[in-house]
């Protein structure tokens, strides 16, 4: 059957215009859930995504730290809003690991576990599930360190070592800093109690609990972190600001407090936002008693309901396991790589201006694997806020630890019992 010429084009346009629809129909949108800053190093990492993976677009839904977790934990429990990756907050990751709402990434067909190695011990730890499962996986981490103004420390006439020697030593630098210079030594007392909850663990050992649910917060550790926050209150050393107040960030600012125990990432957040008219007045070392602990971290997990699983793992392994886009984070918002393969570039060496050209990205590798390797437990959180209450009660009321530490446990039995 012969065919007019017109009918031809006819033909080839209507086919061309079928393969536009169908390549149109083919594209796929995967949606990311962060929160700041690493929506930021999500939106850095988009270039290198493109170029891997044109035909799939990333849409990123960032909302507030708070915001974020409260519409993950509603989306968890409802299966409504579930983005294909979800990043998580270390501070979450226990409750959200329990909820099983997550693909087991140390399974097929994802094979995780054979990827264990390439991060450091104590953020797999944390992603890890009571069984074994491995529900997401770290992407950045927080290696505990003492950040203090050095300017302030040799007006006291002071070193660093007196900061650091002994959690004796750093109180009574506190008071001799308080005298010398009217600063604070540090902005709350439940800093030192926060921090001495963390030493002397093993790997292995949790924080609240162990690992057959025993609650472990009438233990001497405990005794002695309520103890030692108390000492620091009565000497008059803490400003009794809590973290992320505007009186805190006033008083980092203004050089009222004169050390914070955190992160390395505060450096960042100093640095951009809270104080960076502080830049080069600022030094890095480690956490006082030889102590080692993480601050905060993050990680990206893909939840059992996702609809683009496959796309959703691709992601995923790009934030994680790529050198270069570790690196680009680390660049972008002071994200401090839990992939330790990025840990040996070269960056690392770098003078870091902000704390008067200190080489203090190797303090913080050498750091990061001395943290022992901490399992969370899905009651972590509401452990915590009641344990804070108590001590409150111990700093304002008179309460005696003793009695401070027993009701903590009993209130934690009966919420869990809930």
């Amino acid at each position: 059957m012969r065919v007019h010429p017109f009918g031809r084009i006819l033909a080839a346009i209507v086919t061309l215009a079928l393969a536009a629809c169908s390549a149109k129909d083919e594209r796929k949108t995967i949606v990311v859930a962060a929160f700041p800053d690493l929506d930021r190093a999500v939106k850095a990492a988009l270039p290198a995504w493109k170029r891997a993976h044109p035909d799939i677009d990333v849409k990123v839904v960032s909302r507030e730290y708070g915001d974020h977790h409260t519409a993950m934990t509603t989306a968890l429990a409802t299966g409504s809003g579930l983005p294909d990756v979800m990043a998580i907050d270390r501070d979450y990751i226990g409750k959200f690991a329990a909820s099983g709402g997550f693909e087991n990434l140390a399974g097929a067909p994802y094979d995780a576990a054979a990827h264990k190695g390439k991060f450091v011990s104590f953020a797999i730890a944390q992603a890890s599930g009571p069984s074994g499962n491995l529900v997401a996986i770290p992407t950045d981490i927080g290696p505990g360190t003492l950040l203090y103004r050095k300017d302030i420390v040799e007006q006291a006439g002071l070193t660093e070592a007196d900061l650091t020697k002994s959690w004796e030593s750093y109180i009574a630098s506190g008071k001799r800093i308080k005298e010398k210079t009217g600063a604070y030594l540090l902005a709350h007392a439940a800093d030192i109690r926060d921090i001495y909850l963390r030493s002397g663990l093993s790997d292995g050992e949790g924080m609240y609990f162990r690992g057959d649910g025993t609650i472990l917060v009438e233990s001497q550790r405990f005794v002695r972190a309520f103890e030692l926050g108390l000492a620091a209150r009565r000497a008059g050393i803490d400003a009794k600001t809590p973290h992320w107040t505007n009186e805190w960030s006033e008083g980092l600012k203004r050089g009222r407090i004169a050390t914070q125990m955190m992160g390395a990432w505060l450096v960042g957040h100093l640095k951009n936002g809270l104080a960076p008219q502080t830049s080069g007045m600022w030094r890095s070392a480690n956490l006082p008693s030889g102590t080692y602990g993480s601050y905060g971290g993050s990680f990206y997990a893909i939840p059992a309901k996702a609809g683009n699983k496959a796309a959703a793992w691709e992601f995923v392994k790009l934030m994680t396991m790529e050198r270069e886009i570790q690196l680009g984070s680390m660049r972008a918002v002071d994200a401090f790589p839990a992939l330790r393969e990025a840990q040996n570039d070269p960056y690392f060496e770098q003078p870091i201006e902000f704390l008067g050209g200190q080489v203090a990205r190797v303090l913080w590798r050498e750091i990061a694997e001395k943290i022992p390797a901490v399992p969370v437990n899905r009651n972590d959180t509401l452990a915590a806020a009641i344990v804070n209450a108590e001590f409150d009660k111990v700093l304002n009321e008179n309460k005696g630890i003793g009695a401070a530490l027993a009701d903590a446990k009993q209130l934690i039995e009966q919420r869990i019992r809930r």
